[in-house]
């Protein structure tokens, strides 16, 4: 009798690690998205949640990060076109936007998905901060 309990003791166990699996809840942003993983996808690394707690103004990080790469400091020069970048979001200018994110990536040889379709990703973070930033 004792082997025939090892085996419904091992049974109930497994029983009871196959209930409990999380569910994931989606992001205000990829809520927002839905199923355009593009556009949620260049939002992702570019955008603030809440630009207004930045200290900075777009102007003045944009004249930060021209300094800094004439000084060849290009890891600090990149930094500050992201920072301009993403106030550039914010604000809704998709010149800049493109401006700012095209000298990340020339500097960092890196890949900005925002830099494929920057109106729509401004018109969705638009969309965001006017329905989480109310003032």
């Amino acid at each position: 009798m004792g082997l025939l309990d090892f085996f419904k003791r091992k049974e109930k166990k497994e029983k009871v690690e196959t209930v409990a699996e999380p569910t994931k809840q989606l992001t205000e942003l990829e809520q927002l998205c839905g199923d355009d993983k593009e556009t949620y996808e260049a939002l992702f690394n570019t955008m603030f949640l809440d630009p207004r707690k930045i200290g900075i103004s777009m102007k003045e990080a944009a004249e930060n990060a021209r300094k800094f790469e004439k000084e060849k400091d290009l890891t600090r020069a990149k930094v500050w076109y992201q920072i301009a970048g993403g106030l550039a979001i914010y604000e809704g200018d998709v010149e800049k936007v493109v401006e700012y994110f095209g000298k990340c990536e020339k500097l960092s040889g890196e890949n900005y998905p925002i830099l494929k379709n920057p109106e729509k990703a401004v018109a969705k973070a638009r969309e965001y901060y006017e329905k989480f930033l109310k003032s």
